[in-house]
């Protein structure tokens, strides 16, 4: 059995898909959850919402906390840290990871940051040593987890290539911070032309489903390799 971590990160509370202005995000990720199951029911899927229920913004003593040796802190230091210590459980515990992400002026929504900004913890997901030859710091989130980001935009030719790609910060700001602690193997589907509300919106949706159809069962053609192996 394979654990799904489903994030959402839209500030829209409903689908597109269920009501005219509903989140793109949401309706790919709850498409990729139900076709998940269809191949994989028995899989434990984790549901965090991120819009709707914000993870606090870190604090300097959040930050004074979470440098803070374990056997050193004190109780009001893991106060502040047992929201982000439920955060990064729930990653360490997921194979897959799910994200709703959109593009909000050109990078991810705060919601979001505020999520990475909670789960990037050292010496839980990231080590650190001043002293160790080469690189002071080093993932560690065990391998073999995986990232499916599915976003939104309002304009469109954000992909590599395209006309605004230097102005796209969503997939990088959220696969860089992921691969530092250790999360490499990353999908992307995205929707474009929300803001055009044209035909050209319903071709993009429809394009960014049928990505997601045919990206689950390659995922889990691989799932069943790795077993065989």
């Amino acid at each position: 059995m394979k654990t799904i971590l489903h994030i959402d990160s839209s500030a829209r509370a409903d689908r597109s898909d269920e009501t005219k202005f509903g989140s793109h995000t949401r309706r790919l990720t709850a498409r990729f959850i139900s076709r998940w199951r269809e191949l994989r029911p028995d899989d434990k899927v984790i549901y965090r919402d991120v819009g709707r229920d914000t993870p606090k913004p870190v604090s300097g003593q959040w930050i004074h906390a979470a440098f803070t040796k374990p056997e050193d802190r004190e109780t009001w230091m893991h106060e502040i840290l047992a929201e982000s210590d439920a955060l990064v459980d729930e990653l360490l515990q997921a194979d897959i990871v799910v994200a709703g992400v959109p593009m909000y002026n050109f990078g991810m929504p705060a919601q979001f940051k505020a999520y990475i900004d909670n789960i990037v913890r050292v010496g839980r997901t990231f080590g650190f040593d001043r002293n160790r030859d080469g690189e002071p710091y080093w993932p560690l989130v065990p391998d073999g987890k995986s990232l499916v980001v599915l976003s939104s935009r309002g304009d469109y030719g954000y992909d590599l290539g395209e006309r605004l790609e230097r102005k796209n910060y969503v997939e990088a700001g959220v696969m860089t911070p992921f691969a530092y602690i250790g999360v490499t193997d990353v999908q992307t589907v995205a929707i474009e032309y929300d803001e055009f509300a044209d035909s050209r919106l319903q071709a993009s949706i429809k394009a960014a489903e049928q990505k997601v159809d045919s990206l689950i069962p390659a995922m889990v053609s691989k799932i069943s390799d790795s077993l065989a192996a």
